[in-house]
């Protein structure tokens, strides 16, 4: 990989990694802090499933909100009655109903009467339910007004999108016989989406980690042959990579980083509704996605076939390419190419995975911290920018920032590509469990100079650094999902808990060993040049 193309991918990694570095499993519970709770209007905001049957057979099943008043809705299928759906007269229910009902569930228009209004004259005429149509198509939480006074309602009110209120309508139009079963099913504590994407965070970082080393480890190899061969005048000046195919972060970057970074989120999240600006972003995760699959593939492809590895041809523009990156990049452009179509796909979310785990790994492998001083800097970076995101933004933008740019909520497409994702399994309201690129690169980073520091030390996995940072990474990640859990789905900054466990770890895992003040500034240990101990051992001899 030349010096334009490694500067070029990490550019696309840089603008893919500045944005959202978050854990969340999809909300299920809506609270919300602007409508608090009173007498009689003190329910939680949860999602409601409506299964309609048409003319006795099953068809769509919508999903809308319950409001702040009224009764609870029953949690389990099974317990959900199937109830005769009717329209009001008049549509808006914002007076009593012109005949009455016999517990049917009567679905309303919007209007511009209060929503308990709506509920009290559906109840009066003997409804059981009351269906509120948005005049939108998002939900709107039904909340009660401060002087509101009349909450004595004793039936379940839940608003549904506009376009579940159009399709419900033209069937009751038609004439068709449509009735409705209302339920809130529980998502479960703990899917088991929540641990293959553990894995695969954990193993993605393991392999960034150890193709890194590698390198380096290569790297400083050729360095003691090329000092054992050239004279003392002759000797150059070698660090422990290739310049070529390495680029170290320094301190300007890493304090730069939350800058840059809220800036790019800041843009995404006022233009990520437009989608010609959603198209770029997709653009520039498939750059990313097909550069990094590529050297993955061609790394493993060569060492396979070593000879054909060897062998280059100039190409136009790029220069010397070699016949297996020649091979492999039809397959890598077309791969990206199927995803973009199908992103949105049942299946779409194996191919973002793919791409995005071998862009990780490729910018491990590329992107390196030079010393503990400098990952301190940038994890501490990471670890402000993240609170403030998730946490903070929501006093400035009544909304979190990080969250809402994560889920593209205001996109119109599932989710933004910066992140790996996996279908919940055994969710009654399906979605999907994510995580963020820089949860997994930021300190993947401080986890492969852990490794590079233990072969260059030739250290053993237990006195060396790197089982303990992928341990306290494992660790905090998987403290990560226990709070993710706790706050019902809620999206947590994963880098509040990861940072202090790796970081923390290796400070003081440092200061323990002594190695803390070399760790901190050179970021390697101290080697002896290979030509100053032969000399040593010639001298030995000769004394002997």
């Amino acid at each position: 990989m030349d010096f334009l193309r490694i500067t070029s991918l990490i550019f696309i990694c840089g603008v893919l990694l500045n944005f959202p570095a978050k854990v969340t499993a999809g909300d299920i519970v809506h609270d919300d802090d602007l409508a608090p709770k009173k007498p009689g209007c003190e329910n939680d905001f949860v999602l409601v499933k409506v299964q309609t049957w048409i003319n006795g057979e099953e068809d769509a099943e919508f999903v809308g909100v319950g409001a702040r008043f009224g009764t609870t809705i029953v949690s389990k299928e099974k317990n959900a009655q199937q109830t005769p759906l009717t329209l009001s007269d008049p549509r808006d229910c914002c007076k009593p109903p012109r005949k009455k009902l016999s517990g049917e569930v009567v679905m309303v228009d919007r209007g511009h009467c209060k929503f308990t209004t709506k509920a009290n004259n559906a109840e009066a005429a003997g409804a059981s339910a009351i269906l509120i149509v948005n005049n939108q198509k998002e939900l709107y939480k039904m909340v009660c007004d401060p002087g509101e006074t009349d909450l004595d309602i004793h039936i379940p009110a839940v608003m549904l999108p506009q376009d579940a209120g159009v399709t419900l309508n033209k069937m009751l139009l038609n004439g068709s016989s449509v009735t409705v079963q209302l339920y809130s099913p529980k998502r479960p504590a703990v899917d088991i989406a929540e641990v293959f994407l553990w894995l695969m965070a954990v193993g993605t970082i393991l392999c960034g980690s150890y193709w890194s080393a590698c390198s380096a480890r290569e790297a400083a190899i050729e360095q003691d042959k090329l000092l054992k061969d050239a004279s003392e005048k002759e000797l150059p000046n070698f660090g422990t990579g290739d310049s070529s195919t390495v680029m170290d972060i320094n301190m300007i970057s890493a304090v730069l980083f939350v800058v840059v970074a809220s800036c790019f989120l800041i843009v995404l999240y006022k233009l990520m509704r437009f989608t010609w600006f959603f198209e770029i972003l997709v653009v520039l995760f498939c750059i990313g996605g097909v550069e990094g699959l590529q050297t993955c593939l061609v790394a493993l492809l060569a060492r396979w076939f070593k000879l054909t590895g060897e062998l280059y041809i100039k190409v136009p523009i790029f220069g010397a390419v070699s016949y297996l990156t020649l091979a492999v990049s039809p397959f890598c452009i077309t791969f990206a190419v199927v995803w973009a179509v199908y992103r949105n796909s049942s299946f779409g979310w194996i191919g973002q995975d793919i791409l995005g785990i071998a862009l990780i790994i490729t910018v491990l492998q590329i992107v390196r911290i030079p010393n503990l001083k400098v990952g301190s800097v940038l994890l501490g970076c990471a670890f402000i920018y993240d609170i403030f995101w998730v946490f903070a933004s929501q006093s400035l933008f009544h909304e979190s920032v990080m969250i809402v740019v994560a889920r593209g909520d205001k996109s119109g497409e599932d989710g933004i590509p910066m992140l790996l994702k996996i279908p919940r399994l055994f969710d009654p309201w399906g979605g999907y469990s994510i995580i963020g690129f820089g949860d997994i690169l930021l300190p993947g980073l401080l986890v492969a100079f852990s490794l590079r520091y233990d072969w260059l030390a030739k250290k053993n996995l237990r006195a060396g650094y790197f089982l303990w940072a992928m341990i306290a990474y494992g660790l905090g990640l998987l403290i990560t999902y226990v709070a993710l859990n706790l706050m019902d789905g809620h999206g947590q900054p994963a880098l509040l808990y990861i940072v202090p466990f790796t970081l923390g770890t290796f400070l003081m895992l440092g200061r323990k060993r002594g190695d803390l003040k070399i760790l901190w500034t050179k970021g390697e240990p101290e080697r002896v040049c290979p030509h100053v101990c032969l000399e040593s051992i010639e001298e030995s001899n000769r004394e002997g």
